[in-house]
């Protein structure tokens, strides 16, 4: 009996320490995470600092709409909830190559190689905007400021209506870059140097009513393209899975519902041991020119299949 008694004791012991082990759940703070000015279509990533970074565009107050978005800002956190702004790291004024007129600087991404970061936005060359968008490249070696535009945009990307560059780096180094928009999307593999396709960009196959807003990601050796679908007056983000970055790719469906603002623009990414799925509401202003950026967690199904986001205030 004395034997039994320690053993239920030891047992009680452990399931106890067990317990005080688990890991705690990061609390959020209220969406949109950023209040203090309006901000859309966030691209996060994780750094060697430690930081999560978010690169998003800025929607200007008063709105006049999507031209005179000539900006960006740069936000980081290291618990989730306590934001940092960088400041303005960019805007239209700053690109040789330009627009004449300005404005026009939608959904950036941002990649890490060897020291520096990559900065790449879609901004048009010419004054008829649609028809002359291309792909910018600023560098730093700062994650969040010193970054200095190349002296041209990038060789072999632009097209009518081709917006919102995306970049992968995959777990052995390689990176692939991605864009779309005008009902398409496209990727190719980057060169060593990150600023030149090395080879033509492809057509991503397999995506249901792609939009535009490409964003890329791996779980569990799976790819996963994520993007906006066309659903009038109401973008909802879907995704489609591959067992290569550049496809053939299967869709999967929908991960996060529209957001009360007509447009949807997200990426997801992994911190402190959770995926997290970004994305940009109206909330703060009920005006979809003057959007904000929120966060929620991200799940998965024992089958690699997204769970439908839940969206909190």
């Amino acid at each position: 009996m004395r034997t039994k008694i320690v053993s239920i004791l030891l047992a009680g012991s452990l399931t106890g320490m067990l317990g005080s082990c688990s890991p705690k759940k990061i609390e959020l703070g209220p969406n949109p995470f950023i209040t203090h000015m309006y901000t859309a279509d966030p691209s996060a990533h994780v750094w060697d600092d430690g930081r999560l970074y978010v690169y998003a565009s800025h929607d200007i107050d008063p709105p006049r709409g999507c031209d005179l978005m000539d900006r960006y800002h740069v936000f980081s956190t290291d618990n989730m909830k306590d934001w940092t702004d960088h400041g303005e790291i960019l805007n239209s004024s700053q690109v040789p190559w330009g627009r004449p007129e300005g404005g026009f600087m939608w959904a950036p991404d941002c990649a890490y190689k060897d020291g520096i970061y990559y900065y790449y936005f879609p901004h048009p060359s010419g004054s008829d905007w649609n028809s002359t968008w291309k792909v910018g490249i600023a560098t730093s070696r700062h994650p969040a400021k010193d970054f200095t535009v190349m002296d041209k945009p990038m060789e072999g990307v632009g097209e009518f209506g081709m917006i919102d560059p995306c970049v992968f780096v995959d777990d052995d180094g390689k990176a692939y870059f991605y864009y779309g928009g005008n009902y398409k999307c496209m990727g190719a593999p980057l060169k060593d140097n990150m600023t030149e396709l090395e080879s033509p960009l492809t057509e991503m196959l397999g995506l249901e009513d792609f939009h535009e807003a490409t964003w890329v990601h791996k779980y569990n050796g799976k790819y996963y393209l994520s993007y906006s679908d066309n659903n009038p007056g109401a973008n909802r983000l879907r995704y489609a899975i591959s067992d290569s970055p550049l496809g053939p790719w299967k869709s999967m469906g929908i991960y996060l519902e529209p957001t009360g603002s007509g447009t949807s623009h997200g990426s997801i990414v992994k911190y402190k041991g959770e995926w997290w799925a970004f994305y940009h509401n109206k909330d703060l202003s009920g005006i979809d020119e003057l959007r904000s950026i929120c966060v929620d967690r991200l799940e998965y199904n024992p089958d690699g299949s997204i769970k439908i986001v839940k969206q909190h205030k």
